[in-house]
């Protein structure tokens, strides 16, 4: 079987990162968020898209 060993070790490497704050997702989030902002690297987000408007299944206007 084919082995990807970048992903393994990045599987490994979270996984050490998860259990070294218990799985606790906040206590993770908040260690990630604060490495994040001590890198020095500029910050992009893209702002949130609106949603679609929801698709008609009607062929044919009604009315």
């Amino acid at each position: 079987m084919w082995r990807d060993e970048i992903l393994e070790e990045i599987y490994s490497i979270r996984e050490e990162h998860a259990k070294a704050f218990n799985y606790d997702m906040r206590a993770i989030c908040s260690d990630l968020q604060k490495r994040q902002a001590a890198s020095g690297r500029k910050i992009i987000s893209k702002p949130l898209r609106q949603p679609r408007q929801p698709y008609s299944n009607s062929l044919h206007p009604t009315g």
